[in-house]
């Protein structure tokens, strides 16, 4: 095998040293449409697309043919880190950002609920834009913020400012996932802040069944937040909404044609997805519906529903009734798994890396980014000490070679990291294995 390279993030550098300096939420101007509530979206994140360094050729629309050529052979290879030993190359980070949540939903937390970490177990704000810095320096192009519910997170909006501030570095993606309980009222400031995709999760249009499957009151505002996010894109925000809906027999198979009709005239996708199993969620293959079983059901109804093209790292299969204008989806992870092109790799709020959803193995982040902190978190003024001291050992001379600069603490994360990635397996366990196996709650992972 290879041995493993330092890719130079260039300008991750700069807006990491812009964060440490307090100029952590600058980012490019963002020329916003204005609605008639006054409140910015993000129809100019799209301007930002086009200038990425880094894995991809950037897009050459409007380019002359030398500069086309140039593009290419600027072009960074992909990093060996990311890259696992079935060559697939992980472009996409999942990020839990709390372990809270204002949901009860039955398959994803135990009835009992779960004890909360000690806050100093969970990642610091400086600690995420950290690591996602470090992530797009080497290639990542798609961070999604999960939970627990993100928007529980007080600081959740200034913390994807932070992030979004890597779109000059190569960050294409800003998305989340959300229950949408208080989405619209954060919607707004989120768009301003470069959020690009929101995947919903809503199990039922039926408010009562909302009740019994999330153990709690709230479907008008999750349909608000549904509603706020239409109303947007119908003024060019252009976020890329999916409402997931996790299907369990005997509870909720009958809103299935309901959600496929949202979309006879809603730019919706729904997607179905596969009951799974995770710690404490009582799963057992009798209440599963299979993604075949789900296209039957919808092809009594809407016998024309054809399948969509999709792309390689599609995790969904979509098809679409002819004449709607909203689509569906299937994820099939029980039945039909799509673990071959896999490019998706997962922090948890405590700062564990998971290469795979539903593999227990797990290797500590947070524990190594905080040895120069005395194993303490690192909050804003840690970061700048840190850097202070860096730069005194170096006199004054700080490698551009790493995202900040700590050449050995960032080689060290990154041998880490891409050895737990040389590890993940080449496809997850089947379902009766899966059913035995010890994993977190889904709670704990963040999807």
């Amino acid at each position: 095998m290879a041995p493993m390279v330092l890719t130079r993030p260039g300008p991750t550098a700069t807006a990491a040293a812009r964060y440490l300096r307090g100029e952590r939420f600058a980012r490019p101007a963002i020329r916003a449409l204005r609605t008639t509530r006054g409140v910015a979206t993000a129809a100019a994140v799209q301007e930002t697309r086009g200038e990425y360094p880094g894995a991809v050729v950037p897009p050459v629309s409007g380019r002359s043919l030398q500069e086309r050529k140039e593009a290419i052979r600027s072009a960074k290879p992909f990093s060996e880190f990311l890259t696992d030993s079935f060559n697939r190359q992980h472009d996409y980070l999942r990020i839990s950002i709390t372990e809270r949540c204002n949901l009860r939903c039955l398959y994803c937390m135990p009835e009992e609920g779960i004890p909360l970490s000690p806050p100093a177990t969970m990642l610091t704000t400086p600690e995420i834009f950290y690591l996602s810095s470090l992530f797009v320096s080497q290639g990542v192009t798609k961070i999604r913020l999960t939970g627990g519910e993100p928007t529980v997170r007080r600081d959740i909006v200034p913390l994807m400012q932070s992030i979004g501030s890597l779109r000059s570095n190569g960050l294409r993606e800003l998305a989340l996932t959300t229950n949408g309980i208080s989405l619209h009222r954060k919607l707004d400031a989120m768009v301003e802040a470069g959020l690009t995709g929101v995947n919903l999760s809503l199990d039922t249009l039926d408010p009562f069944q909302f009740q019994i499957m999330t153990r709690r009151k709230g479907f008008d505002a999750v349909m608000q937040s549904i509603d706020r996010i239409l109303e947007m894109n119908k003024l060019g925000a252009n976020i890329k909404l999916k409402v997931n809906c996790v299907v369990m027999r005997g509870l909720n198979e009958r809103d299935i044609i309901p959600f496929v009709e949202m979309g006879r005239e809603k730019d919706i996708e729904v997607r179905f997805i596969e009951y799974m199993p995770f710690g404490g969620n009582k799963w057992s293959q009798g209440k599963m519906i299979s993604y075949q079983e789900m296209l039957d059901i919808i092809r009594v109804k809407h016998p024309g529903l054809r399948r969509m093209p999709g792309h390689k790292n599609d995790t969904s299969k979509t098809y679409q009734v002819p004449g709607f204008v909203g689509k569906v989806g299937f994820i099939s992870s029980m039945t039909n798994d799509f673990c071959g092109t896999c490019n998706r790799l997962r922090i948890t709020s405590d700062g564990n890396l998971k290469v795979c959803l539903h593999g227990n193995a797990e290797v500590s982040l947070r524990d190594l980014l905080r040895q120069d902190n005395n194993g303490e978190p690192i909050d804003e003024e840690a970061f700048a000490r840190i850097k202070k001291m860096e730069m005194d050992r170096r006199d004054g001379l700080l490698s551009d070679e790493t995202t900040f600069g700590w050449g050995p603490r960032e080689q060290e994360l990154l041998q880490v990291i891409g050895a737990a990635v040389k590890r993940k397996a080449e496809k997850h366990a089947d379902m009766g294995d899966l059913e035995k196996m010890q994993n977190r709650p889904m709670i704990l992972i963040g999807g």
